[in-house]
């Protein structure tokens, strides 16, 4: 067997959905027996059982009993509101049912994200290791918005803003790298059947690779890379973060079902070779940002061409909007950083002091960290509703696309990428640059 063709078949077993199943059947995560019995008596009742748990549980049990398939077991206590498994449109992947059996002692798991575009709600699984569910929950929420909307600030306000900002640069080069790669590769999300879909927040989205893994592993090591040598800590300490953080994000997206081996591997890679290339340049990018005069005009029309550019690879998914908010964050974000500099609100501590002391925890210091965060975010979140509100119908009209369902009006270029783009570009721009005269104001810089 030659050297290509073994690489061939190295590959296909990597990409090999019953090693996801395999996996989740590891980690106590399996079909209901229900789900399975039911539609091998009438595939009708298949798609009954994706109806959410909530408010219809006995409403199905009743279904299911005339139906001839067995109820579940202990009602529905014993089942877990999972994402369901259809494959999203550019996927063109219609995905089935686990059919294995379930264990013997399972629990109810809570309810995970439904999408907010496609309304895909969740299939039913059994989930026997809920320490392994609720860790892993947590590893796929680290590469999620509401992650992403306290990690960047608290980093800009309450650590190191020059470290917050350029692992905005980092991060939203990686991330827009990786959906631009999906969208050029089309590779379907892991089949279901065999695997179990614990989470279709991103199943319109392809699979290859994932940037869930990319996210996962840029963030730690340019963390380390940014603050080792800055700040004075021992380097043993990232060396255990790094593994640590990026092995929780990997496996989670294995578990939930969203990503094959080969996926979270290859975006492992892929982001190893955006730092070493990339990484030298991050410098160059923020003094850019921070003192050029045209910077506002360059940061702004070059997100915005990359974003439309993004748009025009393939058929509309969800990766289009989460594609259109990374690039307007980064852009706010960084037209922020530019005007705060400008006038004096955060300045940089001098390099001459460097490494930095690591400051004792007293209460007035976490006093104030907490009120920061607090402060912040109830103004940014206020500013992301405000800017919803404006830009979906604003977009609607000048387009002429009609606005009674705002989830088919978002499925429109049109509308989407302005509304991601002008509403999370006002988000960045408020955390590096409203937020902070707020705090200078009432005297919690």
């Amino acid at each position: 067997m030659s050297v290509r063709q073994r690489l061939v078949q190295l590959v296909g077993s990597l990409q090999d959905p019953q090693k996801v199943a395999r996996f989740q059947r590891l980690c106590g995560v399996e079909a209901p027996v229900s789900r399975t019995a039911t539609a091998a008596a009438d595939p009708r009742e298949d798609e009954k059982a994706e109806a959410p748990l909530a408010g219809e549980s006995r409403r199905r049990e009743r279904q299911l009993g005339t139906s001839g398939g067995p109820p579940p077991p202990e009602s529905d206590r014993n089942q877990c509101p999972a994402k369901p498994g259809g494959g999203g449109a550019p996927n063109g992947v219609r995905n089935g049912r686990a059919t294995e059996l379930g264990p013997a002692s399972q629990r109810r798991a809570g309810v995970l994200r439904r999408n907010s575009l496609t309304g895909e709600e969740g299939q039913l699984a059994h989930v026997s290791n809920m320490p392994l569910y609720y860790l892993f929950c947590f590893g796929t929420e680290l590469g999620n918005e509401l992650f992403y909307i306290l990690f960047f600030p608290f980093w800009i306000w309450n650590l190191d803003a020059l470290v917050g900002r350029r692992l905005v640069v980092i991060w939203v080069l990686a991330m827009y790298l990786g959906q631009c790669t999906k969208d050029i590769i089309r590779w379907p999300r892991p089949a279901s059947p065999p695997v179990v879909k614990l989470e279709v927040f991103y199943n319109s989205e392809y699979s290859m690779p994932s940037t869930h893994a990319m996210s996962g592993t840029a963030i730690p090591i340019s963390m380390i890379l940014l603050t080792y040598g800055r700040w004075q800590y021992p380097l043993i300490y990232g060396l255990i973060l790094i593994p640590c953080w990026c092995s929780l994000v990997c496996l989670s997206r294995i578990y939930m079902g969203m990503h094959s081996i080969l996926d979270v591997i290859a975006g492992f890679v892929y982001t190893i070779l955006i730092l070493a290339i990339f990484y030298p340049f991050v410098d160059l990018i923020d003094n850019f940002n921070q003192t050029h005069k045209y910077a506002p005009l360059i940061i702004i029309g070059l997100h915005l061409a990359l974003g439309i550019f993004s748009f025009t690879l393939d058929t509309w998914s969800t990766s289009r909007g989460d594609t259109a908010e990374i690039l307007g964050s980064g852009a706010g974000i960084a037209c922020g950083s530019h005007f705060t500099y400008k006038m004096g609100l955060i300045l940089d501590p001098p390099l001459d002091i460097l490494p930095l002391p690591r400051h004792p925890i007293s209460v007035t210091l976490f006093g104030k960290a907490i009120l920061r965060i607090l402060v912040g975010m109830l103004f940014v979140l206020v500013v992301r509703d405000i800017m919803k509100r404006i830009t979906i119908p604003l977009a609607c009209k000048i387009f002429n696309i009609p606005c009674d369902d705002v989830r088919k009006a978002r499925q429109h270029m049109e509308v989407e990428l302005p509304y991601r783009y002008l509403t999370y570009g006002m988000v960045g721009f408020s955390i590096t640059f409203f937020v902070p005269y707020v705090f200078f104001f009432i005297g919690i810089s």
